[in-house]
């Protein structure tokens, strides 16, 4: 199975329980996403990798994002279709980037505007890309494989599902993380390291992921009070 049906799927007993938090200080937004949301993203990405894309099981995917809400849709829908998230934007089927991103050798760009709301972008996508919100957005909230992933299939920078799933267990123990807690983090999700410790260790738990982008620091003691949280994840 992939790291989405391993990792996630088991979370969707409690569908509405709250699965993360996302709080961006620069803008000053905040947008909670229950369990039940986050299946319906990561289906719909899904979908459209696989049916409009052709991404299929060992498919290389880059995605140059931050750690955000549309983040998590983006990779959990990747993982369920097979792809394997690689660094580079050279080669990849196709590379996921933020309005502001540029992606060198993808067949295909998907910008991602990152929009707190979950707009797509005001015009067109730069330099011919997708614009990921809209081009997503029309696919089933269901995914179904047609193809299964193996434990040994390619998963994130070269690690596999099996090495991804232990290891965020692992973490997840490490850290001292259970199903009840609220994991405060401002991690970036874009080596081994922090994606496992800032995103799958929170899932593998079964806890809620409270995280801030452009973090003021001088908020965070309101911001644990006010969201209850129980572990924090700071980036020094």
């Amino acid at each position: 199975m992939s790291v989405t049906e391993r990792l996630f799927a088991p979370l969707l007993s409690m569908p509405a329980k709250p699965l993360v938090t996302h709080y961006d200080d620069a803008l000053g937004s905040r947008i909670e996403l229950s369990r039940a949301t986050a299946a319906n993203w990561a289906a719909k990405t899904a979908n459209w990798l696989r049916d409009e894309l052709d991404v299929e099981v060992g498919s290389p995917v880059s995605v140059d994002l931050p750690a955000h809400w549309q983040t998590i849709g983006v990779l959990l829908g990747a993982w369920w279709c097979g792809a394997h998230i690689v660094g580079s934007s050279e080669g990849a089927a196709v590379a996921f980037v933020g309005p502001e991103g540029s992606a060198a050798g993808a067949d295909a760009v998907a910008v991602v505007a990152l929009d707190p709301l979950g707009r797509g972008l005001s015009g067109d996508a730069p330099n011919g890309g997708l614009d990921y919100l809209v081009e997503s957005r029309i696919f089933g909230d269901d995914f179904i494989a047609y193809d299964k992933v193996s434990g040994d299939a390619p998963a994130f920078h070269g690690s596999t599902v099996d090495e991804l799933v232990a290891a965020a267990a692992d973490r997840a123990a490490a850290l001292g993380i259970g199903p009840e807690d609220r994991v405060l983090s401002t991690l970036d999700w874009s080596t081994s390291d922090g994606l496992v410790d800032g995103l799958l260790s929170v899932l593998s738990a079964g806890a809620s992921l409270v995280q801030c982008s452009n973090l003021d620091v001088a908020a965070l003691p309101k911001r644990r009070e006010s969201e209850r949280t129980t572990i924090d994840l700071i980036k020094q």
